[in-house]
Formats: C-alpha cells, sequence, structure tokens
C-alpha cells in the first residue's frame, strides 16, 4: 500500500465519521419533533381519557338518579292504587253486607206470612 492510499482511506473514514456525527441529536434534552408530536398527542389521548371516564361517571350518576326517582314514583303511584282498592273492596263488602241483611228480613217476611197462614 502507498502512502497517498492510506491518506485516502483515512480521508474517507474521517468523512464518513463527520456524517454520521451530524445524523446524531446535537442536545439529547431537547425532544426532536417527531418526539414532540409524540408526546403531544398521548397528553391529548391522556385529556381525552380522562373526559370520557368523568362523563361516564356522571352519565352514570345521572341513570342511577333517574331509577330512585322512578322507583319512588312507581312506589307512590302502587300505594295509591293499593288504598283505592282497599276502599272499593270495603265498599262492596259493605253493601254486601246489607244485601246479605236485606235477604234475611225478607225470608223471615216470607216466613212469618206462610205461617200467618
Amino acid at each position: 500500500m502507498t502512502a497517498m492510499t492510506t491518506v485516502r482511506g483515512a480521508a474517507a473514514a474521517l468523512m464518513v465519521l463527520a456524517l454520521l456525527g451530524g445524523c446524531q441529536k446535537k442536545d439529547d434534552s431537547v425532544a426532536g419533533p417527531a418526539e414532540t408530536a409524540g408526546r403531544k398527542l398521548d397528553q391529548a389521548t391522556d385529556k381525552a381519557g380522562r373526559e370520557l371516564t368523568e362523563a361516564a361517571k356522571q352519565a352514570n350518576q345521572q341513570i342511577t338518579d333517574a331509577a330512585k326517582e322512578t322507583s319512588q314514583q312507581i312506589n307512590k303511584a302502587t300505594d295509591a292504587a293499593g288504598d283505592k282498592l282497599n276502599q272499593a273492596t270495603e265498599e262492596a263488602g259493605k253493601k254486601l253486607e246489607q244485601a246479605g241483611t236485606k235477604m234475611q228480613e225478607k225470608a223471615r217476611e216470607r216466613e212469618a206470612s206462610s205461617s200467618a197462614k
């Protein structure tokens, strides 16, 4: 090998090393554009996830509240219907009792009129 070939090889090696050195980040504390975009995407995703979780909690609470209110309304309506049914049953019972009393009176009258003859 000649000295010239060795110098050319060393120059080529230095050039490759210089080019590779330029490809690396100059400062590790500064994020590149892809890393910055990735961080922003992560932050946006985290924020959206928190907001969705909060919205789901609120919707669940509203559904729970609506279910309780509906249950209370059903209970009130059932109680009112039960009260009306009880009143109607009592009135029907009284009328039946009155009808039975009248039937007994009529039966006594017939017996009295049959035995008088």
